[in-house]
């Protein structure tokens, strides 16, 4: 399934399966069951509907979504070799490790809520009728070193803007990581028919507004004293890239 298609239902069961699991990241098969209040062949009938319309995928037992968002990339960079790869629920704990090591200098306002809401679902990845979102991560072995974030709404008027963040690690700074996250993320919007992305960054945040604009991001508006940082009240630089 596309990030960007609305999922539809055949039947309240299949409904229900596909909500339960998009709420939790992943489930248990055994869990489905009692989800489902159906006779166990149409529970495995629903459950093989939404696994052949592309909605959910299984390994070992265990659903999840399985959005179409793109293919495993390989980088050299002056940090070694870099994977650039759709995010998943197994990178839950290193995507979190990966915001706070970015946010901890508190001038990275949306990116700390993008880690509190994934805190909150304790989900990574979100696609409903509502909300939808995506992350792309870059790995060097293990480790989840940074990432690029998408917030696709859903609602018919704004369906064609999206917000982006990108973050990488602090010790993997300066090796090109983020200018892949960033290519990757615009290329998605890009080719799922998005005409804009945007972001704010507090003003007081001059290496993001720096690599944003060596990008071809371009400052749409200000909006004054939008941020409380430490004492002070600081300006919000709301940005977007066109394509």
């Amino acid at each position: 399934m596309r990030a960007t298609e609305r999922p539809t239902f055949e039947s309240e069961a299949s409904k229900l399966i596909y909500e339960y699991v998009e709420r939790h990241g992943t489930a248990k098969r055994n869990v489905l069951l009692d989800v489902a209040p159906v006779p166990s062949d149409e529970f495995r009938s629903e459950l093989d509907r939404l696994k052949s319309r592309g909605y959910l995928e299984e390994d070992g037992g265990t659903l999840q979504l399985a959005l179409d968002v793109g293919a495993i990339e390989e980088h050299e960079t002056d940090a070694g070799v870099v994977t650039i790869r759709p995010g998943r629920q197994r990178d839950f704990e290193g995507l979190i490790d990966a915001i706070r090591d970015v946010t901890s200098e508190e001038t990275y306002v949306v990116a700390e809520t993008i880690a509190e809401q994934l805190l909150y679902d304790e989900a990574v990845t979100r696609h409903n009728r509502v909300e939808s979102r995506v992350f792309f991560v870059a790995t060097i072995g293990e480790e989840v070193v940074g990432w690029t974030h998408l917030d696709l709404p859903q609602v018919s008027r704004i369906r064609e803007t999206a917000q982006q963040t990108v973050g990488v690690k602090e010790d993997f700074r300066g090796s090109g990581i983020g200018s892949l996250l960033l290519r990757r993320g615009l290329d998605w919007a890009e080719a799922n028919g998005f005409r804009k992305v945007y972001n704010s960054v507090p003003m007081t945040n001059d290496r993001a507004l720096e690599f944003l604009g060596d990008h071809d991001w371009e400052t749409e508006a200000i909006r004054r004293d939008h941020y409380t940082i430490g004492d002070e009240h600081v300006d919000e630089v709301m940005m977007a890239y066109q394509f």
